[in-house]
């Protein structure tokens, strides 16, 4: 790990929230089941430590008792130039998929191309490149 990575609560959805991430990104999951951990304060095949490691790296559980869930305003997650332009344009399609598109990857005046989309689970994404 080399830098910020995201860990999210999800009420429930961690397993099909970072299954469809690696679809997204690919990487290598790792899921940890409240079984795997011997805890006891909720369904044993909840997910208690989720990881996607590879070019996007994202940490997820299933919120417990103690936990508040995701609920994200005023918050987006940039992969401003994290891929090839190619690449970063599969990853937009593939978040919109059942998502929803708040501005259409593009072409921008200062010669930038960007877009924002929000993911099925909410997630905003703002995602682009150069040239």
């Amino acid at each position: 790990m080399t830098g910020l990575t995201p860990y999210l609560h999800f009420d429930g959805a961690a397993r099909d929230a970072l299954t469809f991430y690696q679809g997204v990104f690919g990487g290598d999951l790792v899921l940890n089941s409240y079984a795997d951990f011997g805890r006891t304060d909720g369904p044993q095949d909840s997910i208690a430590h989720g990881m996607l490691q590879g070019r996007v790296e994202l940490f997820a559980a299933d919120a417990g008792p103690d936990d508040e869930a995701l609920e994200l305003r005023g918050v987006m997650f940039s992969l401003l130039g994290t891929a090839e332009p190619a690449e970063l344009e599969s990853w937009f399609a593939a978040l919109a998929d059942d998502g929803r598109i708040r501005d259409p990857l593009q072409l921008r005046p200062w010669g930038a191309h960007d877009g924002t989309v929000v993911d099925r689970f909410g997630i905003t994404w703002l995602i682009g490149y150069e040239g």
